[in-house]
C-alpha cells in the first residue's frame, strides 16, 4: 500500500525499516518544485519521528529520477527572490536528516535532480543513467550544493568540467569518480536500493546515526577532528543496550536483536 496524500510524491508503507519515496512529477521529469521540496521536507520530518523508519529510499521514474529545477518558477524570480528563497530551508532539513537516505537513480539526474540526490548517502543508478549540473547552459550556476557535492565526490578537474561545460556524464564514468557505489540494469535499481536498505535497517539505529554522522564530519573538517569525534562516538556507543547485545549474539552465535538504546 502507499499514501497518496501528496501531490508530488508517492510515499510507500514501511518495509522492513525502509520507506520508498517517489519523486512523482511526471510530466515535468520530476523537477523540482518549490512544493515538492516543501512535500519532502514534511516526509522528512514524519520518517524521522518515526521509530518505524530506519532508512529511507528516494527515487524518481524509468526516465528520470528528477531532470532539474522547475525552470517556470525560477524564472519568475528576481535577485531579491532568490535572496528570499523559501527552498533554502527545505534544503537544510534534507541535509539534517540524521537516518540513511538511499537515492535510486535512473535515467536523467540533471541539476537541482543531481543536487537532490547528492544529498543522500548512497547512490545507486541503472546503468542509463546521466548526471550533470547544466545550469551553465542558463547563464547561471549551482546553487543547491552541485559545485560544493560534487567536488567532495569526484574531484576538482571533473567537477569543473560538469558545471563548465554542462555536459552530462554516464553512470560509468559516475561510479569510477565515486559519485556512486553501484550500477544496475535499470529495472532493478529501485529493488537494490531498498535491499541495501533492509541491511542497513536490520542493525542498531544508534550506531547507524552515529556513523552515518562520522563520516560526514570527515568530509566536512580535518583528519585531526574527525579522528576525535569518531572515538567519541565509539565510545558513547559502549554504554548503549545495542552494544550489550550485538557482543551477546555474537558469542551465542545467533542474530542480534537491536531495540535502539
Amino acid at each position: 500500500m502507499t499514501n497518496k496524500n501528496y501531490k508530488t510524491l508517492v510515499v510507500s508503507d514501511v518495509d522492513e525499516g525502509v520507506q520508498l519515496v517517489r519523486l512523482n512529477r511526471p510530466e515535468a521529469l520530476n523537477a523540482l518544485t518549490t512544493g515538492l521540496l516543501a512535500e519532502l521536507s514534511k516526509v522528512m520530518d514524519a520518517a524521522e519521528a518515526s521509530d518505524d523508519i530506519r532508512v529511507v529510499v528516494l527515487t524518481g521514474s524509468a526516465k528520470a529520477f528528477a531532470a532539474g529545477a522547475d525552470i517556470n518558477e525560477m524564472a519568475e524570480r528576481d535577485l531579491v527572490g532568490m535572496l528570499n528563497d523559501p527552498r533554502q530551508q527545505y534544503w537544510q532539513r534534507i541535509t539534517r536528516f540524521p537516518k540513511p537516505i538511499i537515492a535510486a537513480v535512473n535515467g536523467y539526474c540533471l541539476g537541482g535532480g543531481c543536487e537532490l540526490a547528492m544529498h543522500a548517502d548512497i547512490l545507486i543508478a541503472g546503468s542509463d543513467a546521466q548526471f550533470g549540473q547544466p545550469e551553465i547552459n542558463l547563464g547561471i550556476m549551482p546553487g543547491a550544493g552541485g559545485t560544493q557535492r560534487l567536488l567532495k565526490a569526484v574531484g576538482k578537474s571533473l567537477t569543473m568540467q560538469m558545471v563548465l561545460t554542462g555536459q552530462p556524464i554516464q553512470a560509468r564514468q559516475a561510479k569510477e569518480a565515486g559519485l556512486i557505489s553501484e550500477i544496475t540494469q535499470p529495472e532493478l535499481t529501485v529493488s537494490r536500493a531498498l535491499a541495501i536498505g533492509k541491511v542497513i535497517a536490520s542493525k542498531g539505529s544508534l550506531a547507524v546515526r552515529l556513523a552515518k554522522e562520522a563520516i560526514l564530519k570527515g568530509m566536512d573538517t580535518d583528519l585531526a577532528t574527525g579522528l576525535r569525534f569518531e572515538r567519541y562516538a565509539f565510545t558513547v556507543l559502549a554504554g548503549t543496550q545495542d552494544r550489550e547485545e550485538g557482543i551477546a549474539a555474537f558469542k551465542e552465535k545467533r542474530r542480534p536483536h537491536f531495540i535502539g538504546r
